[in-house]
């Protein structure tokens, strides 16, 4: 009981000032919304349970949060392993998001960068590959100020200890979720179909 107690009076004190983000988080999935909507891609890293993350909201973008809608793209970039393990041999550690973001990523996309600390290379080479792509840049991160928050264009920081920013970071996707399905449908780019005669 000592332990849960504990637990959730960190993430209470937690919530207080996360609440703070609404506009932030709300501008995001309107943005996404836009970008998902006319064919656009949505990049997610980080490590660890940040990339468990990444993945989970791939998934509610290219699966549903709760309403049925058009499946929209994401890509975690952790999520390869084949992918991840041949850059890390070929390129090292630090280029494993890097390259595929160079790789997926076209100009007007998106990449989501998760990490606690704010402080992990391989996600800082990745907003910097997004930046030369012309991708914009969002992180999400513990405590700032931190590297990834200064060199993301946006960033939100999350205050708490890691596993309460991890919480709190789930909680930002899925209320970006929420944004991008209540704005999805007035984006959405009906695909163009050609047909020639001759």
């Amino acid at each position: 009981m000592r332990a849960l107690e504990a637990h959730l009076t960190a993430l209470a004190a937690a919530i207080g000032p996360f609440r703070q983000a609404s506009a932030h988080l709300e501008r995001w999935g309107v943005r996404l919304a836009a970008t998902l909507g006319a064919g656009g891609r949505l990049l997610v890293c980080g490590n660890g349970g940040s990339a468990a993350e990444a993945q989970h909201l791939a998934a509610e973008l290219t699966g549903r949060l709760r309403d049925e809608r058009t499946p929209l793209s994401a890509i975690a970039l952790g999520a390869d392993a084949a992918a991840v393990t041949a850059i890390g041999n070929d390129y090292g550690y630090r280029e494993i998001f890097a390259r595929q973001v160079r790789a997926h990523g076209r100009p007007g996309d998106v990449l989501l960068a998760l990490s606690t600390s704010g402080r992990s290379p391989n996600v800082l080479a990745a907003v910097d590959a997004a930046r030369s792509a012309g991708l914009s840049s969002w992180a999400l991160t513990g405590p700032g100020p931190n590297p990834l928050a200064l060199a993301a264009d946006e960033a939100i920081c999350c205050p708490g200890d890691g596993q309460v920013v991890q919480e709190l970071h789930l909680v930002a996707a899925h209320v970006i979720c929420e944004h991008i399905d209540a704005h999805i449908n007035t984006h959405i780019v009906p695909r163009r179909h050609v047909v020639a005669y001759s």
